[in-house]
């Protein structure tokens, strides 16, 4: 088992090694994007909580209709809100709910979530609880064969995209992929983002589950995401952007799948449409804090401290509390807000210190 395990990291490490400058580009616009999001204890926590709600039925909806569901979003939000949804499938139902609830779990809990073996059983334990079809299986690994289907947007598959790991194979592969994974975190010998690209790719290719391995791949996505700290996952919907590009999605795993375990495996043209739905992921986060959108996400006394400035021109922190009436510890930690969101700019040193818009 060791020699193996050995031989099965060296391939994951080769994958990810050498890639296309384009690659690289795309990373390393998503990090300068993460570096100018503001983590969420610093926004109006009023304003944050309705993205999450907003994205928690988005990302629900997509999750879901990708794998065959017919609820619209719209519907998704009846259901949640326990409204009667009569004309959909119990099925369509129960994994709505399923996934509404899990995805609420890994955003609200992520940092005490570990990611382990047991832990992605549990979850998808978590996922199919309210689907009484899947009682037997959930939260164990397939016992049986399985393939990949393309699904149209009737909800039908139209053709097999590619047989999966044999079930006999599937403990010892999902137990190397995760310490692999594991290790790969810890070493920080490759970019996370790469890491997670192999992890999905590999994961979808197992195929380790009788039923719901998309659905929880997408869970994972959001989890890993989290815990390498990209923080804004939970106010843009990853789903949706993969939905939106199902076609892409379906053909990039293909492209890849076909070359893993042959002598030239070829992970690019997957980590080309990953990283593409993060950068646009990315790109939804930071226009959060457009000037269009960020009096939606800053507090009452934030948007005062603001509008002043947009008025004055420029203002030292004491003419600002004074003419707002905000206290000035308040107005200091608006300013920070205000400066991260390069709306405003510190012009001096100590007690000439002023503010003036960017």
């Amino acid at each position: 088992m060791y020699k193996i395990a050995i031989c099965m990291n060296h391939t994951f490490n080769k994958r990810i090694k050498d890639l296309p400058e384009s690659l690289w580009a795309l990373i390393n616009q998503i990090d300068h994007l993460k570096g100018q999001w503001v983590g969420g204890a610093r926004l109006n926590p009023q304003a944050l909580g309705r993205l999450k709600r907003s994205v928690l039925v988005t990302s629900t909806g997509a999750s879901t209709r990708i794998e065959g569901a017919k609820l619209s979003d719209e519907d998704v939000e009846r259901l949640m809100r326990g409204l009667s949804v009569q004309k959909f499938a119990d099925r369509d139902k129960q994994e709505v709910c399923g996934y509404y609830e899990l995805l609420e779990n890994v955003f609200n809990s992520w940092k005490h979530i570990p990611f382990s073996e047991s832990a992605i059983k549990h979850l998808h334990s978590e996922l199919l609880k309210h689907t009484s079809k899947d009682e037997l299986h959930r939260g164990e690994y397939k016992k049986k064969e399985n393939q990949v289907h393309m699904i149209d947007d009737a909800g039908q598959s139209i053709g097999v995209l590619f047989d999966t790991t044999p079930a006999w194979l599937t403990q010892k592969e999902m137990q190397e992929l995760v310490e692999w994974t594991q290790a790969a975190f810890k070493e920080d010998e490759f970019h996370p983002l790469l890491v997670i690209g192999n992890f999905l790719v590999e994961f979808l290719n197992i195929h380790p589950f009788e039923d719901g391995n998309g659905r929880i791949s997408r869970i994972l996505t959001n989890l890993l995401l989290l815990k390498v700290g990209y923080e804004y996952v939970p106010y843009v919907s990853h789903e949706k952007l993969i939905e939106d590009n199902k076609a892409e999605y379906y053909l990039s795993l293909r492209r890849s799948q076909k070359t893993v375990k042959t002598d030239h495996e070829d992970i690019a043209p997957w980590l080309e449409f990953f990283l593409k739905s993060l950068l646009a992921q990315a790109k939804e986060a930071i226009e959060l804090l457009s000037r269009e959108n960020i009096e939606k996400l800053l507090s009452p006394k934030q948007i005062l401290v603001w509008q002043f400035l947009e008025h004055m021109g420029s203002a030292t922190p004491k003419e600002i509390s004074d003419a707002t009436g905000v206290a000035r510890p308040t107005v200091s930690q608006a300013l920070g807000a205000l400066s991260r969101f390069k709306k405003v700019e510190r012009v001096g040193q100590g007690r000439t210190t002023r503010y003036r818009r960017a």
